[in-house]
């Protein structure tokens, strides 16, 4: 058998908590930020835990966990 080779688009933009859940960062706050409010910006600043039916889809790109 092969090996498996993680995505490397999935590697660089998602992180594993020790619990074993996804953290990726949220979208919407690269530009045009002047037409949002100032809730929707402080709301998205940081990182967010990936839901449990994306982050089933996801770690199918990183087979062998993240370094």
């Amino acid at each position: 058998m092969p090996k498996l080779k993680t995505k490397s688009g999935a590697k660089k933009r998602f992180k594993l908590t020790a619990t074993g859940k996804l953290k990726a960062g949220v979208a919407g706050k690269r530009h045009r930020l002047l037409s949002h409010n100032a809730k929707y910006i402080r709301q998205n600043r940081g990182t967010k835990v990936m839901t449990a039916s994306d982050a089933k889809i996801i770690k199918t790109y990183i087979p062998n966990g993240l370094p």
